[in-house]
């Protein structure tokens, strides 16, 4: 049965999140935005728990409950959803909040909200199997509240889901990890310890398909023909698909540090390490979180024009249509012949920062969960 009243630190209403990942046992960004939900919640005492998947860390929270799968393509996804059932049929809850359309099959039918995070089930092909968009499709429609990333997806799903309901979709911007700051020293013992001479390009994120990593490093290998001592530094996991082509890459281009998944203490290390971070996806981005780490340790950004990233990140970027390495190179080296142009975009950079505080996060998010509670 649902409490009545505010939703509030001393009302013990009971909040699930269910989400397919959870940093740092995953290291992106729905994950990220997971955690972020629960250490707003958990740290201002409100009664949460978490159901996830455990991929790769054991999280040693008594408050997270993590599924142990199959690690193997498609296997994990109907012991996930299985189990995911079973829980909510043994423990009640008064707000379900689902992260992401996969996870919303459990509950379909019972009241719950949601968090969509890009368009890619519309935009691409992520799988094989053509039930995504279907899947996005009815979670749209079944949940009583969704939350985006930008306005960007809130109209995008309007566009794609002709007869949902707009006044339902709410924009809240993500929030970035306060520990995102400038750290000079730290930055210049990692690029002495990784043996970079000359200025450093750098791409911290997913290894997928439409991350446009290929793209990246032909740039690079243009860029590098009139700034010879200039470095690639590629940091992140492959996806199953892209396994095999990665360890090509790291097998082909032995001038580029490709350091795998980056230790969490390290992260912003590396964004203040590098001259200029460079991230090239050309479909389903719903936000962007990698460039505002990057922009809030103080290293500028060169970024695909993609709509959500135009959103987000405003005019403290330098945008490049995506899959064109070769204006994509013209434009690295016109950012390194331009010094005014890492400075204004530096200076520039605290407002758009405090624009994605936790504080604003979670005040609206709290906002919407009272709606939901209303509903």
């Amino acid at each position: 049965m649902r409490k009545k009243g505010k939703l509030s630190k001393n009302n013990p209403i009971k909040i699930c999140l269910v989400s397919l990942a959870f940093f740092p046992d995953k290291k992106d960004g729905s994950a990220k935005i997971a955690t972020s939900i629960y250490n707003y919640l958990n740290d201002n005492g409100y009664n949460i728990k978490v159901i996830t998947a455990k991929w790769n860390v054991d999280l040693k929270d008594p408050n997270i409950i993590q599924i142990n799968i199959i690690r193997k393509r498609f296997f994990w996804f109907p012991q996930f959803i299985l189990s995911v059932f079973r829980i909510l049929n043994k423990q009640k809850f008064d707000i379900i909040h689902g992260n992401g359309s996969r996870v919303s099959i459990p509950f379909l039918f019972r009241k719950y909200l949601t968090t969509i995070h890009d368009l890619g089930p519309f935009e691409t092909s992520f799988s094989k199997i053509p039930i995504l968009p279907m899947l996005e499709k009815l979670n749209a429609f079944r949940a009583k509240k969704i939350i985006t990333p930008s306005n960007i997806i809130r109209m995008g799903l309007k566009y794609y889901i002709r007869r949902l309901d707009i006044k339902k979709i709410i924009c809240v911007y993500n929030p970035i990890d306060p520990k995102f700051k400038p750290y000079p020293k730290q930055g210049f013992s990692l690029k002495e310890k990784l043996n970079l001479k000359g200025r450093t390009i750098l791409y911290i994120g997913r290894i997928a398909f439409y991350k446009g990593i290929d793209d990246i490093i032909k740039a690079y290998h243009l860029v590098k023909k009139e700034i010879p001592d200039l470095n690639l530094v590629i940091g992140g996991k492959p996806t199953l698909k892209m396994a095999s082509i990665y360890q090509s890459w790291k097998e082909k281009y032995k001038d580029i540090k490709f350091v795998g998944i980056i230790p969490e203490k390290k992260i912003q290390h590396y964004y203040s390490m590098a001259d200029v971070f460079v991230t090239y996806s050309n479909a389903s981005e719903g936000f962007g979180l990698t460039p505002i780490e990057s922009i809030a340790c103080g290293t500028p950004v060169i970024c695909s024009n993609l709509p959500a990233y135009r959103e987000i990140l405003g005019d403290n970027a330098i945008f490049v249509p995506p899959k064109e390495p070769e204006l994509l190179a013209e434009k690295i080296k016109y950012y390194f012949k331009k010094e005014e142009i890492k400075k204004n975009l530096i200076n520039k950079s605290q407002d758009l920062i405090k624009k994605y505080s936790m504080e604003s996060f979670g005040k609206n998010l709290l906002d919407i969960y009272q709606e939901f509670l209303k509903i």
